[in-house]
């Protein structure tokens, strides 16, 4: 197998390990967004309700918005915006798989700590500084560091994720 065939079987085989991570990714967030109500008290206080009606929309759902308004002229409709920001998410996902499927191949180096240290590179540059940047989340400073610890973890999980996945369909294949 020459460079180039080694080079396109590694953004494919992390292009699907990045998918997949995604999916796993999700399962942590709904995993711990289940732990976090049952450690707060019930829905029905008023300041929890309150703080919820102030959140900002989940960025993903903010980056569809912009590519539909970008290519329609309009935002995605209501019923739609969960599913555009499931869409945005996996495929966000599979492109830092693929980066990391071509990285793993190229610079070995990238693979040290199983994926974890690309996981917080991707979480520092997108959640920390570009989603803010583009004004598609708050800034980082209006989010309690309970937030940043949760963003890094569910990262870690991706990286982690990736990693075995990439390996174990490298070895397959």
């Amino acid at each position: 197998m020459n460079q180039a065939q080694r080079i396109g079987k590694s953004i494919l085989i992390g292009a699907v390990s990045g998918l997949a991570a995604s999916w796993v990714m999700n399962q942590y967030w709904a995993a711990a967004s289940k732990l976090q109500e049952q450690l707060q008290p019930s829905e029905n206080d008023s300041s929890q309700v309150e703080q919820r009606q102030h959140e900002p929309q989940n960025p993903t759902v903010n980056v569809a918005d912009t590519i539909s308004q970008s290519v329609t002229g309009h935002e995605v409709p209501k019923q739609q915006k969960q599913t555009a920001g499931a869409v945005v998410h996996y495929a966000f996902g599979a492109a830092m798989g693929a980066l990391y499927g071509v990285l793993s191949e190229v610079a070995p180096v990238t693979r040290k700590g199983f994926g974890l240290a690309y996981a917080t590179a991707v979480w520092l540059a997108a959640d920390e500084i570009l989603v803010p940047a583009l004004k598609l989340s708050k800034p980082p400073n209006e989010y309690p560091l309970s937030k940043h610890v949760e963003g890094l973890g569910a990262h870690l999980v991706y990286g982690a994720t990736t990693e075995g996945l990439r390996r174990a369909l490298h070895w397959a294949a």
